[in-house]
């Protein structure tokens, strides 16, 4: 396993970017507990007060282990597909009113555009880091 600290500077600095949004909204769904869990509920999601917490600890959690570096490619991928599902789920643009259509569709493609930044950062660099 390598760690964030022992990458090029590059790569620090791409996932704090990366981990900026996720470690954001976690802060706000938990400061917005109850608006969040309605909101899931709205969204169709089964036993939203749940998931919440679930959520919440993905993003904040998640979020610090991509700036701290700790299980880089294991944290990418579960980010990519959390992100891929909340793409589907939360930004269904196709289901939009027109007044909702263009904020969806752009949210939508956002986060297919972290899907393929957290498969950068899940591909090995070298043959050497492939065998890690």
């Amino acid at each position: 396993m390598t760690t964030l600290a022992a990458q090029p500077a590059r790569l620090r600095i791409a996932c704090t970017l990366m981990a900026a949004l996720f470690l954001i909204s976690g802060i706000r769904k938990l400061l917005t507990w109850s608006a969040t869990v309605g909101y899931f509920a709205k969204l169709g999601l089964p036993m939203a007060e749940a998931i919440v917490p679930a959520v919440i600890l993905l993003e904040i959690g998640g979020s610090l282990a991509l700036i701290f570096g700790w299980r880089l490619r294991e944290i990418a991928a579960i980010l990519a597909i959390y992100t891929l599902m909340t793409a589907f789920v939360a930004h269904r643009f196709w289901d939009a009113d027109p007044a909702q259509f263009n904020p969806q569709l752009n949210n939508f493609f956002k986060n297919i555009a972290m899907v393929g930044g957290f498969l950068l950062l899940i591909e090995p660099r070298s043959r050497k880091q492939a065998r890690e």
